[in-house]
């Protein structure tokens, strides 16, 4: 399963709602994935999700080009 190597975020199934003339109507449910970014941390490849991106970035962890 595709998922973030730093903090485990992956996929989870969701189902939105419509709201139909006072009443809720169940609308199917949907797999949502984490926006996911190859990245090098400390010299290595790994796939990142973007909230955990931020962090590194703050931190200063990331090589830069």
């Amino acid at each position: 399963m595709r998922q973030c190597e730093i903090c485990g975020k992956g996929s989870i199934m969701r189902g939105g709602r419509k709201k139909l003339r006072g009443n809720y109507n169940p609308t199917p449910k949907k797999r949502k994935h984490p926006n996911l970014q190859k990245t090098k941390l400390l010299g290595k490849k790994v796939l990142a999700c973007t909230n955990c991106l931020k962090t590194i970035n703050k931190e200063g962890l990331s090589e830069k080009k």
